[in-house]
Order: structure tokens, then C-alpha cells, then sequence
């Protein structure tokens, strides 16, 4: 009867910023923002940075590792669209063929586990051994340089 226009909601609208705020939190996009560089906050391992759809909202996915998007759970696969941009898949099933990114936050050998697929677990070993080797130095038995 009386029809109204509808007018979507302005990006600066505080209700978006928090909506976008939430998804983003909710996916894993927390990672620093540039100009800081694209290290995990928790293992300090460097990772590859995209900008997700959710505005200022960064997130860090594992670096060199491309996987078919069938092989890892959902809400874990992220495509990398052809201007840049990370997108979650969530629960969509993916097209056969499709390859994705999985976020570091899944594997960060820092964090507590999440449910895990058991290539994921040896992925999360694998960066434990990578941060020991890098930041576990022994206190004992170092040639005296002096």
C-alpha cells in the first residue's frame, strides 16, 4: 500500500562499522594494519596480509600455502578476487576445482587449537618448530665470541 523507498545504510553509518567490525572479528580479519608489517602478533611469524571486504579490516593467511578449497573446513577458506581482496567462502560449498588460503590464525602454533582437519595439525607443528628454531635460542653452550 504505501510504498516506501528504501535507502541502504551509508558505509560510515556507526551501525555498518560495527556490523563489519563484528563479521571480521568473527573470521579472523584482525590483522595489523600497514604500516606495521605482517607479522603474526602471537608466534611473530611473517605471513602474507590482505584486505578483507569489511573497510580497515585486515587479515593474515598463510604464506605459500594454496590448498583445493574441498580439503579445508568451512569458514577456513579464503580466495584471494582478482583486485586483492581476502573473502571468506563461510559455509559455501566451493566449485570443484577451487583453491584457496587458509588464515594463519588456524595454524599459529601460539594460539589454542581450533577443530582441525590433521594437515592443518601438522601445519601448526610445522610453525612450531619454525618459531623455536627462530626465537628459541639456547642460553648454554654458545661459542664465546669475545
Amino acid at each position: 500500500m504505501g510504498e516506501t523507498e528504501y535507502t541502504p545504510p551509508s558505509p560510515d553509518d556507526d551501525s555498518v562499522r560495527l556490523d563489519h567490525a563484528f563479521h571480521a572479528l568473527l573470521e579472523g580479519a584482525t590483522a595489523p594494519r600497514p604500516p606495521s608489517p605482517p607479522d603474526c602478533p602471537f608466534c611473530e611469524l611473517p605471513q602474507d596480509r590482505y584486505p578483507t571486504g569489511y573497510a580497515g579490516h585486515w587479515v593474515l593467511l598463510e604464506p605459500r600455502v594454496r590448498v583445493p578449497a574441498h580439503t579445508v573446513p568451512p569458514r577456513r577458506r579464503w580466495i584471494i578476487t582478482p583486485d586483492g581482496v581476502a573473502t571468506n567462502l563461510w559455509d559455501a560449498e566451493p566449485l570443484p576445482g577451487t583453491v584457496c588460503r587458509i588464515p594463519h590464525r588456524a595454524v599459529c602454533p601460539r594460539l589454542l587449537p581450533e577443530d582441525h582437519w590433521p594437515w592443518m595439525t601438522a601445519l601448526r607443528d610445522h610453525n612450531d618448530l619454525r618459531t623455536r628454531r627462530l626465537f628459541d635460542l639456547p642460553d648454554e653452550g654458545l661459542p664465546d665470541a669475545g
